[in-house]
């Protein structure tokens, strides 16, 4: 069956692509890789995260968005505790001075979302038994997975999290109790324990019953607000996305209450009424960083009241606004700085033969450090991200906003062009916008266009990846830029999965190389 698989590791997309081999779809081969990225991906995502689904049907050129994500916890308490998290601060690259501080511990964990999602897409949109879905999780799982290079640099940057708790440090280390490496084999028994159960049972093997039970008394007993009633309420939300035009193609991606989709969507509908320059030139450089900032620039005032309060995304993509942020976008005007953390997010895209495509953005924040005993499960963190909650509490039962986008352009005759999303929390938009520029205005291929080097805004500062130009970089410091150059590329930037089809027809597929991602093309 011909199809394309993109992911954060190679072992994640063969998954899916087996499932597509095997007769599945785009969405059956997306909820295998999820199960597997748990797996061969697990600081980053696991059964205990939350994630947003893009499904793309071709016979209808429909597109809905599975709201999967996590919600605040304390349904049925009297009295919210609040407990306090733990303050852990992580280093980044070789720097032994430069480093961040997460907030994790059990008060740190939001109702988890993500099975609930990719089980209700798959009743919905599926074809293959669900069991059958679970089944290279479960086989990773038990086997164990080699850890790459890629993957133990982000087991050492987030080493301090990971191996926090006794459990952490009981799945984490070697025998002679130090942190995995490069060549080290992670194996998961319980977590191939609750993967079968959850093929047997479905969602409901994780919120109810005796792992249910489990997770609620870890939470509750380390002083979070996780109850039983949560699990059990717990829903899936179907969303209508956020919608932009760019170059010819109709963008789709994650409405509010997230916020990532609608930014891209507000950067590429300005993006559409510039001209177009020359790859990689000063010029073309400079509108992204004025695009980018004004995408920061949004999200002052009350953004993140009216994320949630309807109507957001039709005001900042009305044409009488987007001409005031064009007039804002060619003066030049420097918008509010905004923190970069690194963010534990990782992502799948699917195209199928019947040119249906699916895309899945998940994520347990930074990892609360939390693994619950005897289920290989480790808990999100989304409680203590303060670009998610703003050091407000979280009402009990809402949605957390997100950071995560992903996105499908359609053509004109309604077909999947372009499917995309990215790690990188803040930068995972600005990794999304300029993947698809690369791929709609400039022509590139998925492989060039995820490998292409990037630009991050931070303030007034414009962080340029390794391998851009440095002529035009020249260029772009004497338009008066404060620039910040990498010496080479870095995850820093994000970790985009993009398949696309090719204008005559044929199928490609990339992983991001800055985190150890693979694309597979089934002929």
């Amino acid at each position: 069956m011909r199809g394309a698989v993109a992911a954060g590791h190679g072992a994640t997309a063969a998954a899916g692509a087996r499932i597509l081999a095997e007769g599945g779809n785009a969405v059956d081969a997306c909820v295998a890789a999820v199960f597997a990225s748990a797996v061969t991906e697990s600081p980053l995502t696991s059964p205990g995260a939350g994630g947003f689904m893009l499904v793309h049907r071709a016979r209808d050129r429909s597109v809905r968005i599975a709201d999967g994500f996590v919600a605040g916890p304390g349904l049925g308490l009297r009295r919210r505790r609040g407990g306090d998290m733990a303050v852990v601060d992580v280093g980044f690259g070789s720097s032994t001075t430069t480093t961040q501080p997460f907030r994790i511990g059990p008060a740190s964990c939001a109702v988890p979302g993500i099975v609930a999602g990719l089980e209700d897409a798959h009743r919905r949109f599926g074809r293959l038994p669900w069991r059958e879905l679970l089944a290279p999780a479960i086989e990773l799982a038990r086997d164990g997975v080699e850890l790459t290079r890629a993957q133990a640099h982000i087991h050492a940057l987030l080493d301090p999290i990971l191996r926090s708790s006794d459990e952490g440090r009981r799945v984490y280390s070697r025998a002679d109790g130090t942190r995995l490496g490069v060549g080290d084999r992670l194996v998961l028994p319980e977590l191939a324990e609750t993967f079968a159960a959850i093929g047997r049972r479905g969602a409901a093997a994780l919120y109810r019953g005796d792992r249910a039970r489990a997770l609620v008394a870890t939470v509750r007993d380390g002083g979070g607000e996780l109850t039983l009633d949560d699990l059990a309420a717990y829903r899936p939300i179907w969303r209508k996305p956020v919608r932009a035009r760019f170059r010819g193609h109709d963008v789709f991606s994650n409405p509010p209450p997230s916020s990532g989709g609608l930014l891209v969507v507000l950067g590429l509908a300005l993006l559409d009424r510039l001209p177009v320059e020359e790859e990689g030139s000063a010029a073309a450089l400079a509108q992204l960083v004025e695009v980018m900032r004004e995408q920061a620039r949004a999200r002052s005032g009350r953004f993140s009241t009216e994320l949630h309060r309807g109507g957001l995304a039709a005001r900042l993509l009305d044409p009488a606004e987007l001409r005031r942020s064009l007039v804002r976008v060619r003066a030049g005007l420097e918008a509010p700085r905004e923190a970069a953390p690194l963010g534990g997010t990782t992502h799948v895209s699917v195209i199928d033969a019947d040119g249906n495509a699916a895309a899945m953005s998940s994520s347990t924040g930074s990892g609360s450090g939390v693994v619950v005993p005897g289920t290989g499960i480790g808990l999100n963190n989304m409680l203590g991200e303060a670009d998610l909650v703003g050091g407000r509490a979280v009402p009990v039962g809402r949605r957390l906003t997100s950071m995560m986008a992903p996105a499908v352009a359609l053509d004109r005759a309604g077909t999947a062009r372009v499917v995309v999303g990215s790690a990188g929390s803040a930068r995972l938009r600005g990794a999304i916008l300029q993947v698809l520029v690369n791929t709609l205005e400039h022509g590139l291929d998925a492989s060039a266009a995820v490998e292409a080097p990037r630009l991050h805004v931070d303030g007034v500062q414009v962080h340029c990846e390794g391998g851009l130009d440095h002529a035009e970089l020249d260029g772009l410091a004497e338009r008066g830029y404060e620039l910040v150059r990498w010496r080479r590329r870095n995850l820093f930037f994000g970790g985009a999965a993009v398949v696309e089809t090719r204008p005559d027809g044929t199928l490609d597929a990339a992983g991001d190389p800055r985190r150890g991602g693979a694309g597979t093309v089934l002929a």
